[in-house]
């Protein structure tokens, strides 16, 4: 009995290490892979394939080592940095990029970490930011609108995929997402950019004064011309009304009976005016107001 009980209790022992050695050697044996990942398997440290399949696979135990390497893209926060721009001055630049592993033989074998691979993004970045802002007026890309800095974007991106490609890496996007002046200088620009505003606005308000003058001159201009016109026309019409009167004067006097009544007319107006009060004329007998008052 005791023989019987001490196998069967071996024959258990037996079956359990039987299932542990199945259980560790299933483990070592299969992997997973899973979605937007790739797998790295190299057999004593020297590369064998890249599974970019997803799903249940199966290496050799012990042998083969598997590294795991993302497919998806991923965001880099880069820390901001200070650049010189082309008129010497500093600025601090805080961006990001977008990358991915395009060829991941070629990262595994070039970098094969990705906080590594983020070091060396970091410096590329900061060379393109460099050498882009180096060309350029601080003020003006201060100054930039969301299309001028598109473009600044999408220079620096191009800069560093030339860079990332020999790591079997590529940027989708590298985007600025604040530009800032230092500390020590930050008034000194704003204090500038203050200026420049003033100057155009004395500028524009110049322009306007200088147009409103030329507004006002031609103005002056015209009226003259139209009191001008209004006195040679006032002229013209005094001159054809004193031609008009000196015309029925000489008709007045074409004719002996006209100038006869003419001046019966002036004399009555003659004796009105000088018989005003109590006066006493003397005249001759053949004057030709006595003549008027006998009824000759």
């Amino acid at each position: 009995m005791q023989e019987t009980k001490k196998s069967s209790k071996l024959g258990f022992f037996i079956k359990l290490f039987i299932f542990i050695v199945l259980v560790i050697s299933l483990t070592n044996t299969a992997y997973i892979v899973h979605e937007n990942e790739y797998a790295y398997v190299t057999r004593f440290s020297k590369f064998v394939k890249i599974q970019d399949t997803a799903g249940l696979h199966f290496k050799l135990p012990l042998l083969d080592k598997i590294e795991t390497i993302p497919q998806q893209r991923m965001m880099y926060d880069i820390p901001p940095s200070e650049v010189l721009t082309g008129d010497k001055k500093t600025l601090v630049v805080d961006n990001f990029a977008v990358w991915q592993i395009d060829d991941p033989y070629t990262f595994m074998r070039t970098v094969s970490r990705i906080t590594e691979m983020e070091n060396r993004i970091d410096a590329v970045v900061y060379n393109a930011v460099k050498n882009t802002f180096g060309t350029m007026v601080q003020t003006t890309i201060i100054n930039s609108d969301n299309r001028s800095i598109d473009d600044v974007n999408i220079k620096i991106t191009e800069m560093v995929n030339a860079q990332l490609k020999s790591y079997g890496v590529s940027t989708v996007a590298v985007e600025i997402k604040r530009l800032d002046l230092p500390n020590d200088n930050e008034a000194a620009v704003y204090s500038r950019m203050i200026s420049e505003r003033t100057q155009m606005a004395e500028s524009f308000r110049a322009e306007g004064n200088l147009e409103a003058s030329k507004v006002v001159n031609e103005t002056d201009k015209e009226v003259g011309i139209l009191l001008s016109k209004a006195s040679a026309t006032a002229e013209e019409l005094k001159g054809e009304g004193e031609s008009e009167y000196m015309k029925i004067i000489a008709e007045a006097y074409s004719t002996e009976d006209r100038v006869d009544y003419y001046e019966f007319i002036r004399s009555l107006e003659a004796l009105k005016v000088t018989m005003k009060g109590e006066k006493t004329l003397i005249l001759p007998a053949d004057n030709y107001i006595v003549k008027i008052l006998n009824g000759n």
